[in-house]
């Protein structure tokens, strides 16, 4: 088991709250995904490979379009006509069993799958409720379908339980999602997702329609879930600052693919890929003096007609020759990119960047 070691500094205050990180729950290899077929075709998700570990909190970040939700609806098998998995493996590890792809079960098996071993929250909590049950019917539900032997006293005992635990008082079982604020049905969504006590947790940007301070209390109360329960989070949002703080890893998407990856201390410290530093400029810091937010120019690319080389090169202020003609693929950065007074807020073991800038001979696609 590997420990990720952050530095004793205020920015690293929240960060420092994880144990040590273990083995796989979750791989994605090669995983694709298109929406329509043949040569109309959109590739919206492209060979994306990304490992999520037991006890871990794996961001996702990215502008809107990269890619960041359709790979999680792809990966749990929730796409909508015309989307389709179009090649790869999700492999589930299971403890004390063999793994599994998610991608090959059967509809009984991914009915049983769902909810018990991956749940997910979705970014509209008031789209996903049912406006017209109470919230006791939809946490009893989940629990009955997948749990038919417990009495009607028990499967009640869990959903106060559940209410509970996610900062609710009991007695709100009895309302409907209108009677709720937003940030108490988002917080419902979350109970309802451990209902089941599942290994893989993944939120959709479920704190974006809300106020910071309810995004504060909400993402308070996931960690000392996560705490409590030991499951793996995959935490989908836009809002690179955001993951720096409650994340341990940060995966950065961008037009389909992963740009790059590592420790959420070193993606704030010292990030490698020039679309990475451009999230980060786009938002304010949460200490030290005001600066100027940069931004990045332009916009993403048309998913259609994709950039040649490199897809961030139009954008890219360091662009230069290979950018615009070779395509970069996600590797271990060369060591003469960290310099003696690089900074060294956590290890750079697993630490990935699709980049010219840090890319060695031996990383051309």
């Amino acid at each position: 088991m590997s420990a990720v070691e952050i530095v004793n500094t205020p920015d690293a205050d929240a960060a420092r709250r994880h144990r040590a990180i273990g083995e796989p729950v979750l791989e994605l290899r090669n995983l694709s995904v298109d929406y329509g077929a043949g040569d109309d075709a959109v590739h919206a998700v492209r060979g994306v490979d990304l490992t999520l570990h037991r006890g871990e909190v794996l961001g996702l970040a990215g502008e809107s379009g990269s890619g960041k939700s359709t790979l999680a609806y792809g990966m749990t098998r929730l796409l909508p006509p015309p989307g389709v998995v179009a090649g790869g493996q999700v492999i589930y590890h299971a403890a004390d069993e063999e793994p599994v792809d998610v991608l090959r079960l059967t509809d009984a098996e991914l009915r049983r799958f769902r909810w018990a071993q991956t749940a997910i929250v979705f970014q509209g909590a008031m789209n996903s409720l049912n406006p017209v049950h109470r919230i006791r019917t939809q946490l009893l539900d989940v629990i009955k379908a997948h749990e038919p032997g417990t009495s009607a006293k028990e499967r009640l005992d869990r959903a106060r339980e559940l209410m509970t635990l996610v900062g609710i008082p009991a007695d709100r079982l009895e309302s409907y999602p209108h009677e709720l604020s937003g940030g108490m049905r988002q917080r419902v969504m979350i109970g309802m997702a451990m209902a089941l006590r599942p290994q893989v947790v993944v939120m959709d940007e479920p704190t974006t329609a809300l106020d910071v301070v309810m995004q504060r209390q909400i993402l308070s109360r996931l960690v000392k879930l996560r705490e409590q329960f030991d499951f793996a989070v995959l935490f989908i949002t836009h809002d690179l600052s955001l993951l720096a703080e409650f994340s341990d890893r940060i995966a950065i998407m961008y037009g389909g693919r992963i740009v790059e990856s590592a420790p959420s201390a070193d993606i704030y410290r010292d990030p490698l890929h020039p679309y990475s530093r451009g999230l980060l400029g786009s938002f304010p810091a949460l200490r030290g003096p005001r600066r100027e937010l940069t931004g990045i120019p332009g916009s993403p690319p048309d998913l259609r007609a994709m950039p040649t080389g490199c897809s961030f090169n139009p954008r890219c202020p360091q662009a230069f020759e290979p950018c615009t003609v070779r395509r970069p693929v996600l590797a271990v950065p060369a060591p003469t990119t960290a310099g003696p007074d690089a900074p060294a807020a956590v290890s750079i073991t697993g630490r990935d960047v699709a980049c010219w800038l840090h890319a060695t001979p031996d990383t051309e696609d």
